[in-house]
């Protein structure tokens, strides 16, 4: 049985999508769904609670770091699944993802869809570049799902106290021991407005941050980076990139001159809620 975990902080707005997504076409008991309510002042918990066969968990400590300790604590089964409670993942794609955990590949993740409709024209030029960015179609960070064999899960150990959990787990991998799948595709809205846009980059930016700061697994490598170097390459390939890579610029420096003055709070866009 596949054990997927769903850590959730006030997401009563978009879990039911998520939910009826994984589970429309799941065959009984083919899936062990966990969600973890964390710190939640709504109705998520209630939400998932109208799925049949979904278990819930429930703490008052708003942290996804604690959530995916608890979900882990619950759950039964391999491969694992660790499913962010705002994105479209049909069961199909699920088991692409679980497939895939063969032939010593340790971890695997889906590709990327990211649907523009009613997206301001700011964050439709910040992907448009950040899309064709090295690292950003080959590693694991960034898509809101990983699947791990028992190995993998074992290799990565209990989840530490870090705000980007899934750079932790792209760095805990090699090459050969992770996998994008190509039959696998999730669904994620980005904000709509520049100003979520810069709330969503601030958090990565504090989470990778600490991530260096902090404990990672024995044998993580290097976290991948994209270097400024890279950008004037995408210009040489398509002149017409030039005023999107400036906004890009643009907005990674405002990124990190707010992440130094974040004072720790949750993060994050509401209007890919809506």
């Amino acid at each position: 049985m596949t054990s997927i975990v769903v850590p959730a902080h006030n997401e009563e707005r978009v879990l039911g999508r998520t939910l009826s997504a994984l589970l429309a076409d799941a065959a009984p008991g083919e899936f062990d769904v966990v969600v973890v309510a964390n710190g939640c002042t709504d109705g998520t918990a209630e939400v998932a609670r109208g799925f049949a066969g979904v278990r819930v968990v429930e703490t008052d400590v708003s942290s996804k770091s604690n959530a995916l300790r608890l979900g882990d604590e619950a759950a039964s089964g391999f491969p694992r699944v660790y499913l962010d409670a705002d994105v479209v993942l049909p069961a199909a794609q699920v088991r692409a993802l679980c497939g895939a955990l063969t032939g010593g590949v340790l971890a695997a993740g889906p590709r990327r869809r990211l649907p523009m409709d009613g997206v301001r024209w700011p964050v439709r030029w910040y992907y448009d570049v950040w899309e064709r960015l090295p690292h950003v179609g080959d590693e694991l960070y960034g898509r809101g799902v990983i699947a791990l064999s028992q190995e993998g899960h074992a290799r990565l150990g209990p989840w530490g106290d870090v705000m980007a959990d899934d750079l932790a787990v792209a760095t805990a991998f090699g090459p050969d021991e992770r996998a994008i799948v190509a039959g696998a595709v999730v669904e994620i809205r980005p904000p709509r407005t520049y100003a979520d846009l810069l709330r969503r980059r601030v958090r990565a930016m504090t989470g990778n941050a600490r991530l260096v700061a902090g404990v990672r697994p024995a044998g993580a490598r290097a976290q991948p980076r994209t270097g400024w170097r890279d950008l004037p390459g995408l210009v040489a390939d398509d002149p017409r990139l030039a005023p999107k890579v400036l906004l890009f610029l643009g907005t990674a420096v405002l990124s990190r001159l707010r992440a130094r003055r974040a004072d720790g709070t949750w993060l994050r866009d509401e209007s890919s809620r809506d």
